[in-house]
């Protein structure tokens, strides 16, 4: 019986025969890329990336949240929060993100990619030219008070383990990354929105 195995040389991808990004681009009239933004679990990631999507939206352009609870329930239930499974949390998202990206649609990612090596990974995945790094800026005291999914709270009692900030390190951003920062600590969410959606309207116009 012969073997199916996934072996590199029973792999052979595709590409030249199918339309490129260009003509997918052109008939959106938008230029896709990936808005990759993180932080602390409460920092405003999440709130912050579906007013953006909402507001590109308005104007008729077509976008894709990926968001990270969402990801969790779905493609990624079978991952937990170790190291390794955080690293490819990370990297299937990256390279779902990318697809969207290639068929001209403008991909907002909001997770919390702790590691630096996993910013870099997802970076790496989606293409300098690509990704938008958006670090969404907050202290741990501040998310503990907001604790918007009751998280803190269950790490505080010990019901919630491998916790970001807490039981695991979140790594801060060393120039020349990220690309924006927002600070939601000093900042109002318009003002944050503001910014985020300036930025991000240089990437995407015909």
């Amino acid at each position: 019986m012969p073997s199916h195995k996934h072996t590199p040389e029973n792999i052979h991808p595709e590409f030249d025969r199918m339309l490129d990004r260009q003509a997918k681009e052109s008939l959106l009239q938008q230029n896709g890329c990936v808005v990759w933004l993180y932080g602390l679990s409460g920092s405003g990631k999440s709130t912050l990336a579906n007013q953006l999507e909402r507001r590109l939206h308005q104007q008729g352009l077509l976008v894709k949240l990926l968001d990270g609870d969402n990801v969790r329930s779905g493609l990624n239930n079978n991952l937990g929060f170790s190291d390794q499974d955080r690293q490819e949390n990370i990297r299937r998202v990256a390279e779902v993100a990318k697809l969207f990206c290639a068929s001209g649609i403008i991909t907002l990612a909001s997770f919390i990619t702790p590691k630096k090596e996993l910013r870099e990974l997802a970076g790496n995945i989606v293409g300098a030219d690509d990704f938008i790094e958006v670090y969404v800026k907050c202290s741990f005291e501040t998310c503990a008070e907001r604790d918007v999914k009751g998280l803190y709270a269950k790490a505080e009692s010990g019901d919630l383990k491998q916790f970001t900030g807490k039981d695991s390190s979140f790594e801060e951003p060393q120039a020349p990354r990220p690309d924006l920062t927002l600070d939601t600590d000093a900042e109002s969410e318009s003002e944050s929105l503001e910014k985020l959606y300036q930025w991000v309207s240089q990437h995407i116009s015909k």
